[in-house]
């Protein structure tokens, strides 16, 4: 997760990117690497956004060039 961490916060140039294990929906557990800039950008009670599958992608592709660095 750390390296995958480190190209979120260069992507998103966020403040730092936050760890976090959910496992209340189903019987397992998923682990959630968000880009913080303030604590409330982890409140899960919020409306989930919902990015075009173009937007994903381009972010996608960001996130494994940096990877590939």
């Amino acid at each position: 997760a750390k390296p995958i961490a480190y190209a979120i916060e260069k992507v998103f140039s966020c403040n730092r990117c936050g760890l976090i294990f959910v496992g209340l929906e189903v019987p397992l557990a998923h682990l959630h690497l968000v880009p913080l800039n303030t604590m409330d950008d982890i409140n899960f009670s919020r409306k989930k956004l919902s990015p075009y599958n173009v937007d994903l992608s381009l972010t996608q592709e960001k996130i494994l060039a940096v990877l590939a660095r």
